[in-house]
């Protein structure tokens, strides 16, 4: 039976910041505790860092008012960056050649942040691929392998221009 452990959680929708630049300053943050976050980000000299320490800061002021949890004692235990609204953007024009123009793609984000104070546990990564493992294949036996190794094909004969360049 799994005990249910508080969480706070903070959201920040429609950041104009891309969700690719934020996931990186996300990753660098993800599972550490939160004293050792917030000097992370403070120190961080990335634009997207900004952002991301006031949610963090959010979220533990949520979790001091809302759930009566100790501030120094939370972790970071989810940070999830997603991307803004389905397939729009801002609009913004930029001219193009012979009086054409194409559209700026000023992406957006939505960022949450779930803070705990139970230590995250860290999930194995899986294997790319089938979800489902094969069986392992039948390994050739030791005398079978270095007699197939040691037989080579014979090599092809050149033609006299490749023979010339390569200086034999």
């Amino acid at each position: 039976m799994t005990t249910a452990t508080q969480q706070a959680v903070a959201h920040l929708r429609f950041v104009r910041t891309a969700p690719r630049k934020l996931r990186r300053v996300a990753d660098a943050i993800r599972g550490k505790s939160v004293r050792e976050a917030l000097v992370l980000l403070k120190f961080a000299e990335v634009f997207a860092a900004e952002p991301i320490e006031k949610l963090v800061r959010s979220a533990v002021a949520n979790a001091g008012n809302n759930h009566d949890m100790n501030a120094d004692d939370l972790y970071i235990s989810r940070i999830t960056v997603d991307g803004g609204p389905g397939g729009r953007f801002t609009k913004r024009l930029d001219p193009r050649a012979q009086g054409r123009a194409a559209f700026k793609r000023k992406r957006l984000s939505h960022v949450t942040v779930i803070v705990s104070e139970t230590k995250p546990v860290k999930r194995p990564k899986r294997a790319p691929g089938a979800s489902v493992q094969a069986p392992e294949r039948a390994r050739r036996s030791a005398p079978a392998a270095s007699a197939a190794a040691s037989k080579k094909a014979p090599r092809k004969k050149q033609s006299g221009r490749k023979r010339a360049a390569r200086g034999a």
